[in-house]
């Protein structure tokens, strides 16, 4: 993993900060829908988010403490992933940054609005008032909380213990979803294995 100073990473702190702000606004913009919806899809779509934080967050833990030595063994047998891997590997800071502080810590914003928005709408089909509807939304959003925290909790373990596998499947997903590309070199890897 590169190690950069603050005056170095300084331009990348920057600009990671200004995206955070259209990025917030945007999905903050979408939990408004949630208002549109009923309580039990609404609750479905805060699930996924507080999924996709606790993924993101593992990610951004694995790719500190990942190692590069494992990737070139990979690289070496043209394993799908395995080059995009140490790329992630060297810029650990980075893609920490941008999976954790930024994704990650986003999600967590959104599914508390998010389950706040579900609340009201199961106040609503429930046809609470007074203190009953007061702890629907007590309860819905500890609830949530809880899991969000308990999920990332999960996450960061299982990237402590094993950050390899995790670090290659996010660089194998990288590589297919949005560089469009098929993994050509497990596939020449596995005709060779044919011919020998």
């Amino acid at each position: 993993m590169k190690k950069t100073t603050v005056k170095t990473a300084l331009p990348f702190i920057l600009s990671v900060a200004a995206l955070s702000f259209p990025l917030s606004g945007v999905f903050d913009t979408a939990t408004i829908f949630l208002d549109q919806i009923p309580w039990y899809v609404g609750t479905l779509v805060v699930l996924i988010i507080v999924f996709i934080g606790a993924l993101f967050d593992m990610l951004g833990v694995a790719a500190a403490a990942a190692r590069e030595t494992p990737f070139h063994a990979m690289a070496s047998k043209r394993v799908f992933g395995a080059r995009r891997a140490i790329f992630i590997v060297r810029n650990a800071e980075k893609v920490s940054s941008l999976a954790s502080d930024v994704v990650g810590d986003i999600a967590g914003v959104l599914s508390g609005a998010g389950a706040l928005a579900v609340s009201v709408q199961l106040q609503k089909a429930l046809h609470s008032k007074g203190w009953t509807a007061e702890l629907i939304v007590i309860l819905l959003t500890a609830f949530i909380t809880a899991l969000t925290v308990g999920a990332k909790a999960i996450g960061k373990t299982v990237a402590i213990q094993s950050p390899t596998p995790i670090v290659l499947f996010a660089a194998k997903a990288f590589d297919t979803l949005f560089l469009w590309r098929k993994p050509v070199e497990a596939v020449a890897a596995r005709r060779r294995k044919t011919k020998n």
